[in-house]
């Protein structure tokens, strides 16, 4: 079932910057489709577990899903695995013990991807819970749970989902995702922050495993690390996901091809090209995505649609890829010109046009834009004057502005935005203006604090209440770590906001800070 045969060679020649050390095996992973064929199968005896890494599934159409697994039996080190080609079946069954067989097939792990397995199962019921699980050798993986989308145009009454995003592994343990994994989902959406490229902190609560990555196999192993994460794997193995990435999948506040350090003179943007390429081949080896988002070169096809009948459609979008340079030299500061340049982008304009036409022509009752960072005007100076966060929607107005008008004239049913990024809860009012409290409320958008990112947290930020006066779109505010869980009704969209008590230890509880609602029709967020 695996389609190779578009996938391209990455060449690059050979430039030196500090720190960024390519090994000979880094060109592997963008090998041409028949070259991953020559090599025989092979019957590996594993030196120790390989399923280290757990399941996941994701991209749930109404008749087909994608299981993912990698074969990693030393996982921080490169997987430990030889460099050959090693079947691994599969199998999908009605029930959890896996008696009721309705599919199964092999695929090939091969050393290009990591050894890892991308499965898109076809011909499946719409609307309706499976069981999965993978065999290579005498070895099985855990069995994972997940379920498919309802037909389209289908009548739906009920949907929910969680939303995450942020998970720096030095600043707390993932124990949001052991209670995201008991919850009655259909899905998780994860909105970027996967994981985190810097160094060993030796202060943090656990430490990552190598200093910042750079290299294909520094991405591997920090993917690695993230995964063999007990709490993770268990949210994973428990529903289907939709991903996007956002900015340390990478470099913190990257934009397209320009570095955070751009600046420096031993920078490159043809060497930074390099390094985004290794670290989207990492995230698409790691991650439960369909065939077409594979990389080529240093490009991966990222924003998509998924729809869910006619309650709901997500357009999943890619604020990272095909962004301009952050306006003003970046940093949270008061507006230069280039903030409002009418060429300035945040999606690219064959993005921007894309979620436009899918959004005039989509019969959903819930129009969902997943992306990464607030869309809506956050003012952070109390009282005169006015500074905005250059790397979010407010360093790109102009593009912004688009997207507000076509909100407005347009009139899409029910336009909601997701986003993540900041690591703390937010509802807002999308406004015609949001320097006018009295324009029409256009649209509805829901922030997710972090699952670690930011350390404990506290329940309020003195710094953030001083300008929510000014902010009158600005609904609501929360500063600890969580999640938010989504319930979809042809009524009422429904987002409850969850806190974790603390994440620098591994007893932490789970609790409901605040709800809003989006009622059918009525744009803007109201509290519950």
């Amino acid at each position: 079932m695996s389609d190779y045969s578009n996938f391209e060679q990455f060449l690059y020649s050979p430039i030196k910057r500090r720190n960024l050390i390519i090994g000979a095996g880094a060109l592997s992973g963008f090998l041409i489709a028949n070259q991953f064929h020559q090599r025989a199968l092979a019957q590996v005896h594993f030196p120790s577990y390989p399923f280290t890494l757990g399941v996941a599934s994701g991209e749930p159409f109404a008749t087909s899903v994608v299981l993912w697994t990698r074969l990693a039996p030393d996982p921080l080190n490169g997987g430990g695995m030889p460099a050959v080609n090693v079947p691994i079946h599969w199998q999908v069954a009605t029930d959890a013990d896996m008696r009721n067989i309705v599919a199964k097939g092999t695929e090939t792990a091969i050393p290009e991807l990591a050894h890892s397995v991308r499965v898109e199962v076809n011909r499946l019921k719409p609307e309706t819970w499976y069981w999965y699980q993978f065999i290579s050798g005498t070895e099985e993986s855990p069995i994972g749970r997940t379920r498919t989308a309802p037909k389209p145009r289908s009548d739906v009454s009920k949907f929910t989902f969680a939303l995450a995003s942020c998970q720096q592994y030095q600043q707390g343990y993932f124990t949001a995702y052991k209670y995201m994994a008991q919850e009655d989902l259909d899905l998780v959406v994860h909105v970027g922050d996967y994981i985190y490229e810097g160094g060993i902190s030796t202060t943090a609560v656990r430490q990552h495993n190598s200093p910042e990555i750079v290299t294909l196999d520094d991405y591997r192993n920090r993917h690695a690390l993230y995964k063999t994460d007990p709490n993770l794997q268990a949210a994973h193995a428990a529903f289907p996901w939709i991903v996007t990435w956002d900015d340390h999948e990478v470099e913190n506040n990257y934009a397209d091809a320009i570095s955070e350090i751009d600046s420096e003179p031993d920078q490159d943007r043809a060497v930074f090209l390099q390094r985004r390429a290794l670290a989207y081949q990492a995230y698409y080896e790691h991650m439960p995505l369909r065939f077409p988002s594979r990389p080529r070169g240093s490009e991966l096809q990222l924003f998509r649609r998924l729809s869910f009948g006619k309650l709901a459609t997500f357009h999943v979008l890619d604020t990272r890829q095909y962004r301009t340079d952050q306006p003003c030299g970046d940093g949270t500061k008061e507006r230069c010109p280039e903030n409002l340049d009418p060429n300035a982008t945040i999606l690219g304009k064959r993005q921007e046009d894309w979620l436009f036409r899918g959004l005039e022509s989509s019969e959903a009752q819930w129009n969902i834009l997943a992306q990464q960072v607030p869309i809506a005007q956050r003012d952070m100076t109390p009282g005169e004057g006015r500074t905005f966060s250059m790397d979010k929607w407010d360093g790109y107005v102009a593009d912004r502005d688009r997207l507000i008008r076509f909100l407005s004239e347009r009139k899409p049913s029910n336009p909601v935005a997701l986003a993540g990024d900041v690591h703390s809860h937010w509802a807002m009012d999308l406004k015609a203006d949001f320097n006018n409290p009295e324009s029409a409320t256009v649209g509805s958008e829901f922030v997710c604090t972090s699952i670690t990112s930011g350390g404990d947290g506290s329940n309020t930020n003195a710094t953030v209440q001083a300008y929510l006066p000014d902010n009158p779109h600005i609904k609501f505010f929360n500063n600890q770590r969580g999640y938010v869980r989504c319930v979809l009704t042809p009524t009422n969209w429904q987002s409850d906001f969850l806190v974790m008590s603390n994440v620098t230890t591994q007893s932490g509880t789970i609790s409901k800070r605040a709800s809003f609602v989006v009622e059918n029709g009525r744009p803007g967020v109201q509290q519950v």
